[in-house]
């Protein structure tokens, strides 16, 4: 039996990764459904109805965006052997992700809608669940090492130790924004690596 309705005309793979970039290069409140129309080359009833909401449209964005350019830091911290050679491989992925010539140079987990409209609060709050997570993910990691006998550390040092490291990835990505170089953030890793001893022997 035929299908109803007009067949898409469009790739939504193409699609995405089109919105992907103009969300990107223009954060979220800076992008509006008539840019995403223009740069994507589909009506914009025809986004509504592949993609839902433009809110929709980037959660799906930003969930492509973890399975790309988001994955190298965590692929890091997974298939490194030792805590502290998978912190300093995440970090340095981090850098070379967000200095890449071709991409805008910051994470969008970071800064693609840090503050703005009171209505698009529940974006805010979806991308800082996805920075908790990205807290998550290293403290796991941390507590790996500590159970397989690398350092000691309390639940609360894990946490501190979690938390400056986030801090350090996320703060690489506005030094980025702001013009650093892939060289100037690793002097910062230098920096935050050279900490490590001091924040595992508690």
């Amino acid at each position: 039996m035929a299908s109803r309705g007009r067949p898409r005309t469009f790739d939504p793979d193409t699609a995405l990764r089109q919105a992907l970039d103009l969300f990107w290069e223009r954060g979220y409140e800076g992008t509006s459904l008539n840019d995403l129309a223009q740069a994507t080359g589909i009506a914009s009833a025809s986004i509504y109805a592949c993609f839902g909401s433009k809110e929709d449209l980037f959660r799906k964005v930003m969930a492509l965006y973890g399975t790309t350019s988001g994955e190298p830091p965590r692929r890091a911290l997974r298939e490194n052997p030792t805590a502290r050679a998978a912190i300093h491989a995440m970090l340095r992925a981090t850098a070379e992700q967000i200095t890449r010539p071709e991409a805008p140079h910051y994470c969008m987990l970071i800064l693609a809608a840090p503050t703005g409209a009171v209505e698009n609060h529940t974006v805010r709050e979806f991308l800082a669940d996805r920075r908790r997570g990205q807290y998550t993910t290293i403290r796991d990691r941390l507590e790996r090492g500590v159970i397989d006998g690398e350092f000691t550390a309390s639940p609360i040092d894990l946490d501190a130790i979690a938390r400056y490291y986030t801090t350090v990835v996320q703060g690489l990505s506005i030094q980025a924004r702001d013009g650093a170089t892939r060289a100037e953030l690793e002097a910062v890793i230098t920096c935050a690596m050279a900490a490590w001893d001091t924040l595992t022997s508690f």
